[in-house]
């Protein structure tokens, strides 16, 4: 299973020192954070990829993801008026266009919170189109889009294995797939493992991470209450093969580099067999 190291925390930081950590720490990949200063989609449309693709190709670490910043800075697409939604769309259909020129095999998007008075079938109708119209954009670049859920604290849309599955079999395209980050399982007395079960081959990407169980803090590996050498030992022994990219974000953004090592050299040494 290869490991990626997630941008966000180097917000602060100058972008080659993502690529720098990621050669000497040992990380396979980079899942680079879609927010300014680094990679904000309109940014890297007006040339800023150059300096990332010359940074990727100096130290030999690919820019596997793209994750774009969006659900309320200032892009939702679940919430407001009908120019809102659109103009979140075409955000994140240059997003789409970004990951696709960075060479990365997912630009990966979440469903940000509705409101508190859309009903269900509102929800669910608003998810269904904006999803259509980003696949079919994803499809027309030969590019893939992947879809994850997020905790209940975050979002009143898509939190679930069973969400994921909905939206996945509704779409129907081999452009369209999910991901899993295990805090939105972990905090909502979830199995983990469902997602794999239940997802399959449309399983594509994981965020590997730790939990208090009672938030949506994202911890380093071993500080929470995660088993995660016994979570490791399952999913090694389910098959999975794709990516995990150990999602670091702001609460270590003070010192990124050195958590960013921290934070491998610890899954190492719990999945050491």
């Amino acid at each position: 299973m290869q490991v990626g190291i997630f941008t966000s925390g180097y917000q602060r930081s100058d972008v080659e020192d993502i690529f720098r950590d990621a050669k000497r720490f040992g990380y396979d990949y980079i899942e680079l954070w879609g927010g300014r200063p680094h990679a904000y989609a309109y940014d890297l449309k007006r040339g800023q990829t150059d300096k990332l693709l010359s940074l990727r190709d100096k130290y030999e670490i690919p820019i596997k993801v793209y994750t774009p910043e969006h659900n309320a800075y200032p892009y939702n697409y679940m919430i407001g008026d009908e120019y809102q939604r659109k103009e979140s769309i075409e955000y994140l259909k240059t997003a789409i266009e970004m990951g696709k020129a960075l060479g990365a095999e997912y630009t990966v998007i979440s469903a940000g919170h509705a409101g508190y008075e859309a009903t269900r079938k509102e929800i669910w109708e608003r998810l269904c189109k904006s999803i259509r119209e980003l696949v079919d954009y994803a499809q027309e670049k030969g590019h893939m889009l992947l879809i994850e859920a997020l905790t209940p604290y975050e979002s009143n849309v898509c939190t679930t294995a069973n969400d994921l599955c909905d939206i996945i079999e509704y779409i129907d395209s081999t452009y369209f797939g999910a991901m899993c980050d295990i805090v939105p399982a972990f905090v909502q007395q979830e199995s983990i493992m469902s997602y794999f079960k239940k997802l399959g081959k449309n399983l594509k990407h994981l965020h590997i991470i730790d939990s208090d169980g009672s938030s949506d803090t994202h911890l380093m590996p071993g500080d929470g209450s995660i088993p995660l050498k016994e979570l490791m030992e399952e999913i090694r022994g389910y098959g999975y093969n794709e990516g995990a990219t150990i999602e670091l974000v702001t609460a270590y953004i003070n010192e990124p580099s050195l958590y960013a090592k921290k934070a491998i050299d610890r899954l190492k040494k719990i999945t050491e067999r």
